[in-house]
């Protein structure tokens, strides 16, 4: 079985320090997460980024001060900028994080960003909106941009929708897919395994198992082949009724898991051969 990749989602756009005071928002707190993260055996650094008073915000300035922030504490690992953003920004705001240049490393744009194949609802009156037509446009930039998409997928339908997407043209094979369960689609072993099934041979895929269900979702995903994202954009408890102190204690708990189930933990660099991307050029 290849090795595991840990993917740390370190603070998202929905939680906040009313959850849990250690979310970060500033740059030097979103740096020290990732940090922490990348020190514990996280290769992906997963990267939502906030203004200081914790408002979500796609500004490609302050993904390029969060990303440079990162890459000093983090030198070799892969970061993952989102294009989710949050409900109500448009195609061309979301895309703004794929922009971003690394010169000193010769990245021209990310190596991966994330790209959401449908749309869902978030509870309450927010809805997610990810038509046809904006995946067809995030589909097409990132190959023109050279960007790895992390397909997100909320249900199986999803699925469905990124393989279209491929046939059309506008999604790159292999496919690396990241489940999202405990949103839309709940999150059970019968869950997991009919989704993982789904998608195309040669594909790769991680999962997010959403509050209570982020262990035991990465706990099948190490048994099952796959990999595994924790973090506090997904849950903000280490166990039951325990907050956690740092993104860094979520992927040591990972890692402890895998290594109890005989799976050992990808570098960066291995995670990078995995995943089909370039050697870093540092």
């Amino acid at each position: 079985m290849e090795k595991l990749i840990i993917t740390a989602a370190i603070c998202g756009a929905e939680v906040t320090k009313e959850h849990n005071p250690n979310v970060p928002y500033t740059v030097e707190e979103i740096a020290r997460e990732a940090e922490s993260a990348y020190k514990a055996g996280a290769s992906i650094i997963h990267l939502h980024v906030r203004n200081d008073d914790g408002t979500p915000t796609q500004d490609k300035a302050r993904f390029k001060a969060c990303i440079d922030a990162i890459r000093k504490l983090c030198p070799d690992a892969i970061i993952q900028p989102s294009t989710g953003g949050a409900v109500g920004m448009t195609d061309m705001e979301r895309l703004q994080s794929t922009e971003v240049e690394e010169p000193q490393l010769g990245l021209k744009h990310p190596e991966m960003a994330t790209l959401d194949c449908g749309t869902c609802n978030f509870g309450g009156d927010e809805v997610f909106v990810n038509t046809d037509n904006t995946i067809k446009t995030f589909g097409k930039t990132m190959i023109e941009r050279g960007v790895k998409p992390e397909i997100e997928v909320f249900d199986k339908g999803m699925v469905d929708i990124a393989i279209k997407m491929h046939k059309k043209g506008f999604i790159k094979a292999p496919m690396h897919f990241d489940f999202v369960l405990g949103v839309q689609m709940t999150a059970t072993a019968r869950d997991l395994a009919f989704i993982a099934d789904s998608i195309p041979a040669g594909s790769t895929w991680t999962v997010a198992g959403v509050g209570k269900n982020q262990y035991p979702m990465a706990a099948l995903a190490i048994v099952m082949g796959g990999h595994v994202r924790v973090g506090f954009e997904d849950n903000v408890y280490i166990e039951k009724g325990v907050m956690a102190e740092s993104n860094g204690q979520m992927v040591e708990k990972a890692v402890r898991l895998a290594k109890e189930l005989g799976r050992e933990i990808a570098t960066p660099a291995e995670a990078r051969e995995i995943l089909g991307l370039k050697p870093l050029n540092k």
